[in-house]
This record gives structure tokens, sequence and C-alpha cells, in this order.
């Protein structure tokens, strides 16, 4: 299925911080987390709000593209690719609380993220103006993200392309490699969205969905894999070509894969979705 763009614009989005193991110490952000007290050792540190339609801040500027990562480049900036699985999720509430999250469909994301290592919270981070994060434009629908189903094969990889030459940026990772999936990550965001406190790099999410009308559908993007080595100090520049795949493992494989970035990423990928953009530079006028 696809979305159109004022489909999408109805959505808020949100992400999870700290889902895959190393990530925010390789992203150099383990430290915003210090004072963030989980239930378990190996639980996300927290959501956070990518766009929300309607709102009063820079949260309402909607920030997805499927082509284009945009930004200006007119002093040193630390961009990152963040190669990621959304999920898009039916939200039921009882008493203005959620109470139930049913997924919908899913497909690739790039959570893009400017390395600021003073921003006061995460979304300063992550929604800098229109074309700053990235949408697949083919989604895969489910009804479950119970342990067997569709969703368990499927692996996440991303790569460039640099002066012509193709740069693994994300390690080839199992979806089910996060460390909170199934219905363990649904009853955490829902504990999430009803209970995330204004603390450190965190946002009450809960007044937040008040705010915008307690939507019925959200986007939540579940959390970056880790990095290669050249993923890690590997900022994006202008010009770059940015692939990010969420491969049923059972069809293909990552040399497939990188293949079809390589050599037909304009052509529609039959074994699962992807998201394919450039980076382009915001000119000043």
């Amino acid at each position: 299925m696809q979305l159109t763009t004022e489909e999408l614009k109805k959505y808020p989005v949100f992400g999870i911080a700290g889902n895959f193991a190393e990530h925010l110490s390789q992203a150099g952000e383990d430290a915003d987390f210090v004072n963030v007290k989980t239930k378990e050792a190996d639980a996300p540190k927290g959501m956070f709000p990518i766009y929300l339609p309607g709102f009063d801040n820079f949260l309402s500027t909607f920030p997805l593209s499927s082509e284009t990562i945009q930004a200006e480049f007119t002093d040193t900036l630390n961009l990152h690719l963040e190669p990621e699985v959304c999920l898009l999720l039916h939200v039921d509430y009882e008493e203005n609380q959620v109470r139930k999250l049913t997924p919908k469909a899913f497909t690739a994301f790039n959570d893009c993220s400017i390395r600021r290592p003073n921003a006061r919270k995460i979304s300063e981070k992550k929604n800098w103006g229109e074309a700053s994060t990235g949408i697949g434009q083919d989604w895969i629908k489910v009804d479950s993200l119970s342990s067997g189903d569709k969703l368990d094969d499927y692996h996440i990889i991303s790569m460039i392309r640099r002066n012509n030459d193709v740069l693994a940026y994300g390690m080839d990772s199992p979806v089910v490699g996060y460390q909170y999936f199934h219905e363990k990550l649904l009853n955490w965001m829902i504990e999430t969205f009803n209970e995330q406190q204004d603390f450190g790099p965190l946002e009450p999410l809960h007044n937040y969905l008040a705010q915008i009308g307690y939507p019925s559908e959200v986007i939540v993007t579940l959390g970056a894999t880790r990095y290669t080595a050249f993923g890690e100090t590997g900022f994006l520049q202008p010009g770059d070509e940015l692939g990010v795949y969420v491969y049923d493992a059972t069809q293909t494989n990552a040399e497939d894969v990188t293949a079809h970035f390589s050599n037909n990423a304009s052509q529609p990928f039959n074994a699962g979705c992807f998201l394919h953009q450039r980076v382009s530079a915001i000119k000043n006028t």
C-alpha cells in the first residue's frame, strides 16, 4: 500500500531512543540519558516526537520525504543517516489514556539526526524543517506484532553512494534484534505514551497527544541499528545517495539488496520495502 503526502500529514510521528544495543554510544548520545532510569537494563530510554500536526512549535513542520534530505551545510554539520523500520499504528483510548496499539503496516525510515551536543530535547535534533526525515513510499500491511508473524523474517540494512562508491552504513540487522519487540514493545509504548514526563531529553507525550486531539493513528519508528565503522563517523554530505531497506531474509540476502541499490535503485524492490533519498544543501537567500 501507499500513503499520499496529504495522508501522511495527518499522522503524528514519534521515535524510540535506545532500542538497538550500542547505537546511542556510537552516536555519541549515551551521556544525554545518564539520568534516565529504566525498569530493565536493556529497555529503550524513551520516546520523542518528530512531527505533531497542528502543534504550536517547530514540530508542526512536516519533515517527511521519500526523495530528499536537505539541510544547511554552511557550517560543519554532523548529519547522520539513521536506518529504521517504522510502524503505522491504530490507537485505542479509554478515558483519554492509550489502551491499545494495533499495527497496520510498516516501511523503511530514515530518522535522520543532527548531532547537536547542546540540544535540550531529542526532537531538536530531528525536525529542523522540510525534508529532514525519510520515509518509504511502499508500506507492507500487518495486523500483529506477535512472535512468529511477518516482521520476524525481515532485516534492516543501509548504505550510501558517495563519489560512485557504495558504502555500507548501518549493519545488516534482523528486526527481531530490537531490544524490545513483539507485544513487549507495544506494551512498553502504551506505558510510555501515558506516563513519560518532561525530564532531561524526554518530553511529556500524553500532554502532546491531548493537545493534538488524541489521534487515532500514529507512526512510530522503532530505533536505529548499529553503524558500520564507516557509518559511525561518516556524516552525510551534499550529493550523497542514501538507501534504507527493510527486506525479507527468506526471499533475498544482503548482497542482492546492495546490488539493487547499486544498479537498480530506481526500480521496484519486490522483497520488502525501501527508501531512496539524495542529500541536498539548502541555498541561503
